[in-house]
């Protein structure tokens, strides 16, 4: 079946959700949301485009952006292909890292912008990751409640609306309905609940790791442990298990 043509938006803003393959999980540790982020200011060097959101969601990542000089699907070809290459040299692992079409709505007024810009923010605290948009280190958040540097073209944004006035927006719950992902971000879990997991999984807080032709059996039982929310840090650190092994387990 042929594909539906994406909309285009006049105004060259749009709403994006990128999301990993088969639902998996795309960000286990800090690096891997600043590598993302990174990128994220670097192409917009390379592609003329305006970044006036993002928030970073464990499987998922929301944007809301502003393009230029080239079309989205080229911005989001050259975002998402560099990040994988990163991705996959990291963790040892091949193929492709992101589902092969991204979501998009077309931001076709300046009222709904702002009521876009809420909802992506709001995100985090809608999945219980923080109290306050302001307070999740992986959105844009930070820039436009707290002000200073990042890679956020916030201007845009307030020459439409007050600083103040949209910190009073942001603050009220709303239930407006944009472009969403089912999933819920992971809960990312405290040591000690982390130890009672382990403990749970393994019976030991060091289990042997055995030759590398003999770990199916830990290789399923890490995957459980980070599913239910234990960062491989976080693993590593609680079992020594090293990472190197907990990431070939991801592959």
């Amino acid at each position: 079946m042929a594909r539906t043509a994406r909309q285009l938006s006049e105004s060259g803003i749009y709403h994006v959700i990128l999301r990993g393959i088969n639902r998996q999980q795309i960000f286990y540790e800090e690096a891997d949301c600043t590598c993302f982020i990174r990128l994220l200011g670097k192409y917009k060097s390379v592609s003329g485009y305006q970044l006036l959101a993002y928030c970073l969601m464990g499987n998922h990542v929301h944007l809301l952006i502003r393009v230029q000089n080239e079309s989205l699907d080229v911005v989001m070809k050259r975002i998402g292909g560099a990040f994988a290459y990163w991705y996959n040299g990291k963790y040892e692992r091949t193929g492709h890292l992101f589902q092969d079409r991204f979501k998009s709505e077309v931001i076709d007024s300046e009222r709904y912008l702002i009521a876009a810009l809420r909802y992506i923010l709001r995100n985090p605290v809608k999945a219980g990751m923080c109290k306050r948009p302001e307070d999740y280190k992986y959105s844009s958040g930070r820039e436009y409640l707290r002000g200073g540097d990042g890679i956020t073209d916030t201007e845009f944004v307030f020459s439409l609306i007050e600083p103040p006035a949209l910190a009073e927006f942001i603050s009220v719950c709303s239930d407006d309905r944009f472009l969403e992902i089912e999933e819920k971000a992971p809960v990312r879990r405290t040591d000690d609940r982390a130890k009672t997991m382990i403990l749970d999984e393994f019976g030991t807080f060091s289990p042997a790791v055995g030759k590398p032709g003999e770990r199916n059996d830990l290789y399923d039982s890490i995957r459980k442990l980070i599913r239910g929310g234990i960062s491989i840090r976080q693993l590593s650190r609680l079992t020594g298990i090293s990472k190197k092994v907990i990431e070939k387990a991801l592959k």
